[in-house]
């Protein structure tokens, strides 16, 4: 598997999967949410309402994951996960791993090969940017997966070189 890096737009990416940092509800939300849903269309809000009616009523929880299509997107599928809000006083890397592997785990189950992840859980649930970066580059190298590549979608610069440091202390690059 290859891991890329690029600054850019989540929204913009051809690939067969993007992966959503969602709320629980799946309703949408902010962020990487609220773009999502509002570049993907009403196709994706239709399935999130019929997976919330269907097979997760209380909503999707912490480091689950789940797919719908993509809508409008330039990709095939949405992958909704829920990353912890970061709590200083508290444990939550592996809830935050689990966001990783339950992803590349539904990928596999769709037959994805090309997988676009945001800086899950560093917006408005607060995990240390840098923290996260490492968490992140350790669950994809961990997990075993027959995705092609892993590409992680940063918004900013900041992001991007946090992302960049985690990649060369755990690929050794």
């Amino acid at each position: 598997m290859r891991v890329t890096l690029v600054q850019g737009d989540i929204t913009e990416q051809e690939v067969d999967a993007v992966v959503n940092a969602a709320n629980s509800s799946l309703l949408g939300g902010g962020g990487v949410d609220g773009a999502i849903h509002r570049r993907g269309g009403p196709a994706i809000l239709q399935e999130c309402r019929l997976i919330r009616s269907c097979e997760l009523p209380e909503g999707l929880p912490t480091g689950r994951a789940v797919a719908t299509t993509a809508g409008e997107l330039p990709a095939r599928w949405v992958i909704h996960t829920v990353g912890p809000t970061y709590v200083a006083a508290e444990d939550r890397s592996g809830l935050l791993a689990s966001c990783f592997r339950e992803s590349l785990r539904i990928a596999d189950e769709l037959g994805a090969k090309v997988v676009a992840f945001p800086a899950i859980s560093t917006g408005v649930y607060r995990y240390p940017l840098d923290e996260a970066a490492r968490i992140a580059m350790r669950a994809v190298r961990e997990t075993p997966t027959d995705v092609d590549e892993v590409r992680f979608v940063l918004f900013d610069a900041k992001s991007l070189a946090a992302f960049e440091a985690a990649y060369d202390d755990v690929f050794g690059a």
